[in-house]
């Protein structure tokens, strides 16, 4: 949306993207009334311009039980003149636009290379979202380059990685949203924060990490943390042998 809004106040991610444009995103785990429910949730937070030239710019395509194997040439075709002249084109996920063995170097160096092929051929970038693995989202190490699921060429192969991770247990010891008091987010509360940032960025200097708080529907809205003021232990230890 922040790239399909090509007027100011569309940028609730504060992104600053250099470019905008079409975008095509293409859903498959969702169907279209999921889809709009999230869209007119997020329209809330953006100014009337900006919706408006979102929904000239955004063409959201639910793809959900349709099927769609970009191996397959007559449905690259199709999707080559769908997406034609868009500045970006969304997969989401990957794993719902082939047939192929996720755990092969060999199978995926031949999807991520007909992706170079849809954006070569459309001139737009192609963006794909991808699960992690179980044991990274585990142990917290979803940032990590080597998290994502399946075989190793999908990002040793792509130009770019991004991730999404909740807040950790210790970052929310030592980070707050309040900035009266700096009192720490806490474990009752670290649920509603996500950290966005790069493990891998071929083309650009590495971004610094963003967090994000999670709001009604959830939208997310772009949030600066700052160090939580730590408690005094000697102390908090002295007053709790004082009043047991």
């Amino acid at each position: 949306m922040c790239i399909a809004c090509n007027v100011p106040g569309g940028d609730v991610l504060q992104l600053n993207p250099a470019k905008t444009g079409r975008v095509i995103y293409l859903a498959g785990e969702d169907p279209e009334p999921v889809l709009l429910r999230r869209i007119h949730a997020i329209g809330k937070h953006l100014s009337p311009d900006a919706r408006a030239s979102i929904a000239k710019n955004l063409v959201l395509e639910s793809i959900m039980g349709k099927g769609l194997n970009i191996m397959d040439q007559s449905h690259m075709e199709r999707i080559l003149d769908f997406c034609h002249g868009a500045r970006m084109i969304v997969i989401d996920t990957l794993s719902r636009i082939h047939h192929l063995d996720e755990n092969s170097n060999g199978d995926m160096a031949q999807l991520v290379s007909r992706l170079e092929q849809v954006a070569y051929l459309t001139g737009a970038s192609v963006l794909y979202l991808h699960h992690v693995n179980k044991n990274s989202a585990r142990d917290g190490q979803t940032g990590q380059q080597q998290a994502a699921r399946g075989a190793s060429a999908l990002i040793d192969n792509a130009r770019w990685c991004g991730f999404i991770e909740r807040m950790t247990e210790e970052k929310a010891k030592l980070l707050s949203d309040r900035h009266f008091d700096r009192s720490p987010i806490g474990d009752d509360r670290r649920k509603y924060f996500l950290r966005f940032g790069t493990s891998k960025i071929n083309y650009g200097e590495e971004l610094d990490d963003c967090w994000y708080e999670r709001r009604e529907e959830g939208v997310l809205i772009s949030i600066e943390l700052v160090p939580a003021k730590q408690k005094n232990a000697q102390k908090e230890r002295a007053a709790n042998v004082y009043t047991g």
